[in-house]
């Protein structure tokens, strides 16, 4: 998380000996209450800010709003909500029989494609 090798941790515990002496203990114990409040503030204005916003943003994380979480979720990731244009059954439409699957699988060699006056 902070990127702290071996070497670094040592230094810093042998620092927080020198600094604190005798007291680290009680100071440990209170830097970790102090963190544990911390963390308790934040999940009640998580919570106090979902139930502000409803229903409809249950799902909500403030994770998402990172730009980089933001991206990769709604630019990078594969979205099946969306079907392609045109699908195995052949055209856009339903009704509309697709080129593709027309006349057994394409157009043979020297056959011109199909023309709608009314598309241009």
């Amino acid at each position: 998380m902070f990127d702290v090798g071996l070497g670094e941790m040592v230094v810093l515990v042998v620092l927080a000996l020198v600094i604190f002496g005798d007291r680290l203990p009680q100071v440990a114990g209170q830097a970790g209450r102090a963190l544990r409040q911390l963390r308790q503030m934040a999940n009640s204005a998580k919570a106090d800010l979902q139930e502000g916003l409803g229903p409809e943003f249950k799902d909500f994380d403030l994770a998402d709003l990172h730009p980089k979480t933001f991206v990769r979720k709604h630019l990078l990731e594969d979205d099946d909500r969306y079907e392609p244009a045109y699908s195995s059954r052949g055209g856009v439409f339903d009704d509309e029989l697709g080129y593709a699957t027309a006349g057994g699988g394409g157009l043979e060699y020297g056959e011109r494609p199909p023309f709608d006056n009314e598309a241009t």
